[in-house]
């Protein structure tokens, strides 16, 4: 039999070169985790704790998935996002925690409600991530997501309902928006794409060979497609001071509020994430 050390010892081994240290740290604690069903603490609290063959068995195949690149949320197929568990698949991106810094930022600015009555979209709902959490704490609001892909949305009404949620999902391009979406919305808020292909050359594998990418990249002769596209819609049906929330690639923060500017968006707000970098913006639409 082999310990959590020894397991600990070999994914150093076999996954060195592919993520840091500490990222192979990790992941050999979220698999030991989940495939024992032990907590994380006692795991790390007692390395010597030996494990049993079949669970070595499905750790080392795990390890064999985890080498190609694949990511690990879509190995174990869910994945925790704001305190909620979602079902993840490549048909979606997986949730990060800088969108969950988003999310908080529009808790706060929302104050339990107030300022959301009319209701609230998100746009390229994809896992539904956004969409479900801001629902499951604004119990009150209405809350519609749309997206381009049929799969998404299926993985998306899934969380829904595994969240005990109500959301109104719509099939919906915004680049040809012709929906039946007339409502006005009190905050429309999105996590577009905005990677370029000179922003791929710097990702990890396990991004760029495993997950979806139509929800990542955008041209590289107009890498503001769809915040043009969404901020022309938001003009259109945001109610008067309505919020607008974006994630947003770090290089085009500037531009970004430029384009928001233009639209009469006043109130406009660039935020840093966790590592420093701007990724969040608010505006507010004055008519």
């Amino acid at each position: 039999m082999k310990s959590v050390k020894d397991v600990s010892v070999n994914f150093r081994k076999e996954l060195s070169g592919l993520y840091y240290d500490r990222e192979i740290d990790s992941l050999c604690m979220i698999t030991i985790a989940e495939i024992t069903g032990t907590s994380s603490a006692k795991i790390k609290a007692f390395p010597e704790l030996e494990l049993p063959q079949e669970h070595l068995g499905a750790i080392n195949a795990i390890l064999s998935r985890l080498k190609t690149g694949e990511p690990i949320q879509y190995i174990l197929g869910h994945t925790e996002f704001y305190g909620l568990t979602f079902n993840v698949n490549p048909s979606i991106l997986i949730p990060r925690p800088e969108t969950e810094e988003l999310v908080e930022w529009i808790l706060e600015s929302v104050g339990g409600g107030r300022g959301a009555q009319g209701g609230l979209l998100d746009i390229g709902t994809g896992s539904g991530c956004i969409a479900i959490s801001l629902k499951k704490n604004l119990p009150d609001v209405s809350v519609s997501a749309i997206d381009i892909s049929s799969d998404a949305l299926d993985t998306a009404k899934k969380n829904a309902q595994l969240n005990n949620v109500n959301i109104d999902f719509i099939k919906a391009d915004i680049l040809n928006y012709h929906s039946p979406l007339t409502a006005h919305y009190s905050l429309i808020v999105s996590n577009p794409p905005y990677v370029t292909l000179e922003d791929k050359k710097q990702m990890h594998t396990n991004v760029t060979g495993f997950e979806p990418h139509t929800a990542l990249f955008v041209p590289e002769k107009d890498p503001l497609i769809f915040y043009k596209a969404i901020t022309h819609f938001a003009s259109e049906n945001l109610e008067p001071g309505g919020l607008l929330f974006f994630e947003i690639n770090e290089n085009y923060g500037e531009q970004i509020v430029e384009l928001l500017t233009s639209r009469l968006f006043k109130n406009i707000e660039l935020r840093k994430d966790m590592s420093d970098r701007n990724r969040m913006i608010k505006a507010q639409f004055e008519r």
